[in-house]
């Protein structure tokens, strides 16, 4: 039997796999963000919060992606 995951745990774990990836393939965050969807079967506002998320977080750290 299957377990429902919520949506906010998924974008959660989405965001920890994505910083995984960013540290062992030093792909961008667009691309991961993009791989993560379809991994976590993102909705469209769970992407448009990760875009944001890794936009505000570029700004404040200029060695990010």
């Amino acid at each position: 039997m299957s377990t429902i995951i919520p949506q906010c745990e998924l974008t959660r774990k989405a965001i920890k796999w994505i910083s995984e990836q960013q540290s062992e393939t030093g792909k961008s965050h667009l691309a991961l963000i993009e791989d993560a969807a379809m991994r976590f079967n993102l909705s469209p506002k769970d992407m448009e919060f990760l875009n944001r998320f890794y936009k505000e977080n570029s700004d404040k750290n200029p060695d990010c992606d």
